[in-house]
């Protein structure tokens, strides 16, 4: 999970690098087809290419548009925002699954967590900052992918444990492609260098190398411990954010960060605790 992290850090970075002066649907699609073609790669190698129409089915193919939905409304936020504030927004996902399990799956959620999930959106709130004026909206647009993320990982639990992550990988990339090359058809094109070539490369290498990361570990691993290290990605963004652009949260939003991190600890805590006597309370 933390390597996941730190690999989606690198690739956020160099997205946003490269958009300053590339529209963001041109960079996302080369990015997305660069990618794509790699995981075919080792899909070849593992012997599953046979399997590639899978990722065309069922829950696969929903989670994966709702992934594509989510990747460009995240992308287009981090343009306007500095990285370590669209990350840390980001981080809300658990927060929203919890709440969305209450609603839709009927999952039973104790004062306690519910008092959890209100803290860990005033932490939001505070890292967001909204005013009357000079208020940056695309806070909000994040804030909109990271509820569509939250939907995707809950669909995530429907998906047949049979089916390769190596597949369900290609379903995300392949997905993320299409939809930003129908926006770039609307944005447009523009000459891009050789430079710019080989930093979308390396960005799809470590674009790839996350996704794959984050499904083997959700799928194989106890949510409970490895989830909550979903927030070094806070630490990543940060420093990268940093060194790259200069840019430093200020005290409410690094209390705020402060708050949400804690409170999605302590969801998730509670969660995997509670899934945990209700399989004994089965055996």
């Amino acid at each position: 999970m933390i390597g996941a992290m730190g690999c989606f850090i690198i690739n956020d970075a160099l997205i946003k690098y490269v958009s300053q002066t590339l529209p963001l649907a041109q960079v996302v699609f080369i990015r997305s087809a660069l990618a794509s073609l790699l995981v075919l790669a080792v899909m070849k190698a593992m012997g599953e290419v046979p399997r590639i129409r899978e990722s065309t089915r069922g829950w696969v193919a929903l989670r994966a548009v709702l992934d594509a939905i989510a990747t460009m409304l995240f992308l287009l936020s981090l343009l306007h925002l500095p990285l370590a504030t669209a990350t840390a927004i980001n981080m809300a996902s658990p927060l929203f699954i919890t709440a969305l399990a209450a609603f839709f799956i009927g999952e039973r959620i104790g004062a306690p967590r519910w008092l959890a999930v209100g803290v860990g959106f005033v932490g939001v709130l505070l890292i967001i900052q909204p005013q009357a004026d000079g208020f940056d909206a695309y806070a909000w647009v994040c804030l909109a992918a990271t509820f569509l993320i939250a939907v995707r990982d809950l669909i995530t639990r429907r998906v047949n444990g049979s089916i390769p992550s190596i597949v369900i990988t290609f379903s995300n990339t392949a997905a993320v492609m299409l939809l930003a090359g129908v926006w770039s058809l609307a944005e447009g094109w523009r000459p891009i260098s050789g430079s710019g070539i080989g930093l979308l490369s390396i960005a799809a290498m470590f674009l790839a190398t996350a996704y794959y990361l984050i499904v083997g570990s959700t799928r194989d691993g106890d949510l409970s411990l490895i989830v909550p290290f979903r927030y070094t990605a806070i630490l990543f963004a940060a420093v990268a954010g940093f060194f790259i652009w200069g840019d430093t949260p200020n005290a409410l939003a690094w209390g705020g960060m402060g708050l949400l991190i804690s409170s999605g600890i302590y969801v998730l805590h509670t969660s995997g605790r509670q899934r945990a006597n209700a399989a004994l309370d089965r055996a």
